[in-house]
């Protein structure tokens, strides 16, 4: 956590990125001043309820507000940048529950993909892919259109983050334990992450309770260690990976009109954050063929950067805050 010294201010801007694993909040001054930061548990409403997920998220706005010595009377406004609300009518219902509880006379609530987007882009277009716990992408066009994926899941045509590594691991070493698939050093891996004796027991601890399923995705830097280390069937699946993230950025770039042309893709979450030489040399091979115009970046600022960014461009703000804001997050007394 880190703020200036406290003082009264007023019209200051909290922005917020919000993830499976973790939210975090952000006091700015509308001239780019940071003012505090702080962080709590993930924003989970398939997990507590949406109530209960706006209670953890008001909370660490509270936090951040306690930090910067502001009251809660002196917030303009509210950019809340999110995971699991990936839908239009998602966001919506998110930015109306938020202003009832009056944290702000304004708010604006969108997917986290976006706040990564703004975090690595000056000019406030390109696209984003996500890799997390899960996947997700968005694009913005110079004009303002967007494109974006439902990435609810496989029945909505999704596959990727790590979640699905996770899971992909186990299914792997389950059959390549039992015969049913080819052999693989996943089946060791697995069960040596978990501390049991076979793969399948972790699949049976999963079905039992004895394992909560949400630990699977601790599986997906084994499965890419595994695969850097040679193993062919993990290796087949780091680079299912790459193709998914290449295709979710071209298919984007092309809907917007920026397939021929330079435009910034960028690479983010903690998978792609990682920088895993086999994974990222696979993602520049798929895009190289699929979007050669396409300019990657994986960025250091923080999607909270980009969501603090987003609230200066709804308050009209002047580029000197927004380079200020920038500054700021770059000092090493800010997370």
């Amino acid at each position: 956590m880190a703020a200036v010294p406290a003082r009264r201010r007023r019209g200051v801007l909290v922005a917020v990125d919000g993830g499976n694993s973790k939210i975090d909040a952000a006091v700015a001054g509308t001239d780019g001043e940071l003012l505090a930061t702080a962080r709590g548990a993930g924003f989970r409403p398939q997990a507590a309820g949406l109530d209960g997920a706006v209670d953890a998220l008001a909370a660490v706005i509270g936090a951040a507000l306690a930090e910067a010595g502001v009251p809660p009377g002196d917030v303009v406004h509210l950019a809340a940048y999110m995971a699991n609300v990936d839908l239009p009518g998602e966001e919506e219902r998110l930015e109306g529950l938020l202003l009832a509880r009056g944290i702000a006379p304004t708010a604006v609530v969108g997917n986290d993909t976006f706040a990564l987007l703004r975090s690595a882009v000056s000019e406030g277009w390109g696209v984003a892919v996500v890799c997390g716990a899960g996947i997700n992408c968005a694009g913005v066009a110079p004009d303002g259109r967007t494109a974006r994926f439902p990435s609810l899941g496989e029945h909505t045509g999704d596959w990727g983050g790590g979640g699905a590594l996770g899971r992909a691991a186990l299914w792997h070493a389950v059959r390549g334990e039992d015969g049913r698939g080819p052999r693989t050093a996943l089946t060791g891996a697995v069960a040596e992450h978990f501390g049991v004796d076979r793969a399948i027991d972790v699949g049976l601890g999963v079905h039992l309770g004895e394992f909560d399923e949400g630990r699977l995705t601790g599986l997906a830097p084994v499965l890419i260690g595994t695969a850097e280390a040679g193993d062919a069937v993990a290796r087949g699946v780091v680079l299912r990976l790459a193709e998914e993230i290449a295709l979710l950025g071209s298919v984007a770039l092309r809907r917007l009109g920026l397939l021929d042309s330079p435009a910034d893709v960028v690479l983010g979450g903690g998978v792609l954050a990682a920088r895993r030489p086999l994974l990222m040399d696979a993602v520049a091979e798929r895009y190289a063929e699929l979007a050669p115009h396409a300019r990657l970046i994986v960025p250091d600022d923080p999607p909270l950067l980009g969501a603090a960014l987003l609230g200066l461009d709804h308050l009209a703000a002047p580029p000197a805050a927004h380079a200020a804001l920038r500054e700021a997050f770059r000092r090493p007394r800010v997370r």
